[in-house]
């Protein structure tokens, strides 16, 4: 079955209080409109269309981002959901299939719940999806007859008797795409609001001898995100759900509540999630890892048997083969580390790649940065360096070499060598205690002369 999808992303969102577009703000480390996306993309779409319309040109950015198949259009100016729908109209012409509507300010949306509606689709010519709110406040109500859908009332235009209906509208709309937009065409603004409604589709396809149907979600997946408020209970929603696949998965979080995943974060099976760990956007963790407790990760891959942490911090680049370590206070950023590569703590390694079985002693710095250029360290397999070693990009230690702790190693290492680059001890005896003396005294008469 051929589906196409209209997601809605024009509105302004004053209640946010922000000069950033509504639909851009984040929730799981993603915009808004990346969570529509990501439901309309897994129905594997022919089209997406985004509607934009304040801030169009960074919500198109956003749009892009995601993906490069994901089209844009402007709704200017905005006048009402119908509306905006029409703007799809020239993108879409001529799409056979199904079309279903989309909001980019309701990011809880199910896959499973638009299947379903494309199946409801074989009975009716118009699909709503709908839910029963235990305080329905200023939602538009569902008016039904038995299984029948007879019409969408907007809240400023329902009487008394509709405004007691608690079945409501999400907005959500699946319909044939060519009935859709012929019946867009149609929808006029004799309205309380002088809007075009999306809505009125529903009583202009009964006109027309077509059917309309409800298909029902749980209330906390239509939520939809128009103050700051609501944009923390979104998050709750989204981590509440994702912690619940991870544990069904097989995956181990000791402590879920303190877990935060992003919208693209990927665990395998046996995994273990240590307390306090967050996750970035773009993160995959295999089968068999473990994420100590206190962890960042963003835009890494950590592979099969890798531990990381506690208290580490993987940046975007880092790359973990099989049974890496890498202990407490240990920062990762554009690195490579082979298997077997142990980075027990207090260290960074920055632009590297780390040969096979490796062992960086504590203290190791890779100086990357120059301050113009970023650099690249290369340490082989076996190799060790030694605690406190500064390695001064551009540098290579060769397979199976050391270097002597408290280096600075400036040149390349030659395979299997030892390289010690630090300035010679000198030790001076009594030199201490005279020194001491003589600090005291010099303080005793500072005391004496403030006195």
């Amino acid at each position: 079955m051929q589906v196409s999808v209209i997601v809605l992303a024009a509105g302004q969102g004053t209640r946010m209080n922000s000069d950033l577009p509504k639909v851009l703000h984040r929730m799981a480390a993603a915009p808004l409109l990346h969570h529509a996306l990501a439901t309309a993309q897994g129905l594997d779409p022919a089209r997406i269309v985004t509607v934009t319309g304040h801030g169009g040109e960074a919500v198109a950015a956003a749009a892009r981002d995601w993906s490069e198949v994901v089209e844009t259009v402007v709704q200017d100016p905005q006048l009402g959901t119908a509306h905006a729908v029409a703007q799809a109209a020239p993108l879409l012409d001529g799409v056979e299939g199904e079309a279903i509507v989309l909001y980019a300010d309701t990011p809880l949306i199910r896959e499973e719940t638009l299947r379903a509606m494309l199946v409801a689709r074989k009975r009716h010519g118009v699909v709503v999806l709908g839910f029963h709110a235990r305080e329905p406040g200023r939602y538009g109500r569902l008016l039904t007859q038995g299984d029948t859908l007879l019409a969408i009332r907007e809240f400023k235009d329902a009487s008394p008797e509709e405004r007691a209906i608690t079945l409501c509208n999400s907005g959500v709309i699946c319909a044939e795409a060519a009935t859709l937009l012929s019946l867009v065409a149609e929808v006029g603004n004799a309205n309380a609001a002088q809007e075009y409604y999306l809505t009125d589709i529903v009583e202009l396809a009964r006109a027309r001898g077509l059917s309309a149907g409800v298909v029902l979600c749980d209330e906390a997946e239509t939520l939809g995100v128009n103050t700051r408020a609501q944009l923390a209970e979104a998050e709750a929603a989204f981590q509440s759900r994702a912690r619940a696949a991870a544990l069904e998965n097989g995956v181990t979080l000791t402590a879920p509540e303190t877990v935060f995943f992003a919208l693209d974060t990927h665990v395998g099976r046996d995994a273990v999630i240590g307390p306090n760990v967050l996750f970035g956007p773009g993160v995959t963790v295999e089968s068999g890892a473990e994420i100590k407790g206190f962890c960042h990760l963003e835009g890494c891959h950590v592979s099969r048997g890798a531990t990381v942490g506690p208290f580490a911090r993987l940046r975007p680049g880092a790359e973990l083969a099989e049974d890496v370590h890498v202990g407490n206070f240990v920062e990762i950023k554009n690195a490579i580390l082979d298997e077997g590569v142990k980075v027990g703590h207090l260290t960074y390694l920055g632009d590297a790649h780390v040969g096979e079985h490796a062992n960086i002693g504590a203290g190791t710095v890779t100086c990357n940065y120059d301050g113009v250029m970023k650099h690249r360290t290369v340490i082989g397999k076996r190799a060790f360096i030694g605690s406190d070693t500064m390695l001064v990009a551009p540098v290579t230690v060769g397979d199976g070499a050391l270097t002597g702790s408290g280096s600075v190693i400036t040149e390349d290492v030659p395979p299997e060598a030892v390289a010690i680059g630090r300035a010679r001890q000198v030790t001076k005896p009594g030199l201490a205690t005279r020194m001491f003396e003589k600090l005291k005294s010099i303080k005793a008469a500072k005391a004496k002369g403030q006195s």
